[in-house]
């Protein structure tokens, strides 16, 4: 068994290009900054404060809500999966690129205070999947070994 997922709360640091396929299927990329904030170590060493440029990827639904709504310096957080191809340049060399392609999105910002009276919190966090959801599996409780499943079951606090 193997798992890819990658989740990334960070700022966007581009507004996204969209580009449409000729069938039609929209394609949003957009660049994602994450940061880890610095610190002084035990021996008096200040460790600057490091950030990390993640290419995301953004298809169909995903993308139209990219080009609508997602602006340079929107802080978002986003579930996906990782990926690298590979291409050749001009000069004929092979170069790498690793992208996240996203599955799901939710927008972090907050809304202007103007438009939200006195509070001036609300937040305008809205989740976007690629797939629609499905619940998920019930666990059975285990019996315990040499116990007879209706004994087993009677003696559950549930």
């Amino acid at each position: 068994m193997s798992v890819n997922k990658v989740i990334l709360i960070g700022n966007v640091g581009k507004d996204p290009e969209v580009r449409y396929l000729d069938s039609g299927v929209a394609v949003a990329q957009f660049s994602l900054a994450t940061s880890e904030r610095g610190y002084t170590n035990s021996q008096g060493v200040q460790v600057p404060d490091r950030t990390e440029w993640h290419n995301i990827v953004l298809w169909r639904g995903l993308a139209d809500v990219a080009e609508k709504y997602i602006r340079k310096g929107s802080k978002v957080y986003i579930e996906g999966k990782i990926r690298t191809r590979s291409y050749e340049d001009q000069a004929g060399v092979r170069r790498y690129v690793t992208e996240i392609f996203g599955d799901s999105l939710e927008m972090l910002d907050r809304k202007d205070s103007q438009s939200q009276g006195d509070s001036g919190v609300a937040s305008t966090q809205q989740t976007y999947n690629t797939a629609p959801s499905t619940p998920k599996p019930q666990a059975n409780p285990i019996s315990p070994v040499g116990s007879n499943d209706q004994a087993a079951e009677d003696d559950l606090p549930f």
